[in-house]
């Protein structure tokens, strides 16, 4: 069965979005995931489906809704794609904590980066379904505006890296 790597949107540690990671892997798991793992209290979860990726997304979007009492949105991948996304990343010279990847629902138009406000000398690349954002002095007190991050969820490429690694060891 192949591996995914669901990324929720508007999952936080404490206040709004909160999830407790017990919380996400028990609702993996009563959709019949296995090997559910979870990965740092920001709404990362790796797990096994003999399902597509598309339907993985969907049934785990709709199950946390009814939790949530709002869909916080999914974003799914599995290894071999999350895997790529990490070795394709642009801005070698970036700490991998100041490189975010914005994981999206759908792929970015061609255009998406022209409406792109940087005044903090933050550069951006689009990959497949995904958008990659430096940001020289931290994405903390940026003042970027790029509206096609909107409907997408960040990691940092050291979280991002982390995240393929226990997928290939998952692989074996």
């Amino acid at each position: 069965m192949p591996i995914y790597i669901a990324l929720l949107r508007a999952v936080n540690v404490g206040g709004t979005g909160s999830l407790p990671m017990a919380e996400l892997k028990a609702t993996c798991e009563d959709l019949g995931f296995t090997d559910v793992k979870t990965y740092i209290q920001s709404g990362n979860v790796l797990f096994r489906s003999g399902d597509s990726a598309t339907v993985v997304e969907e049934k785990l979007d709709a199950a946390l809704g009814q939790k949530m009492g709002k869909r916080p949105g999914v974003m799914v991948r599995s290894a071999k794609e999350l895997d790529a996304i990490a070795a394709n990343a642009p801005f070698p010279d970036a700490k991998p904590n100041f490189l975010l990847v914005y994981f999206l629902p759908e792929n970015p138009p061609a255009d998406a980066l022209e409406k792109m406000v940087a005044p903090d000398g933050e550069e951006a690349k689009l990959g497949t379904c995904e958008i990659y954002v430096h940001y020289p002095n931290g994405s903390g007190r940026s003042k970027l505006k790029l509206p096609a991050l909107k409907p997408g969820t960040s990691r940092n490429l050291n979280t991002v890296r982390k995240l393929a690694d226990m997928a290939a060891t998952m692989e074996g």
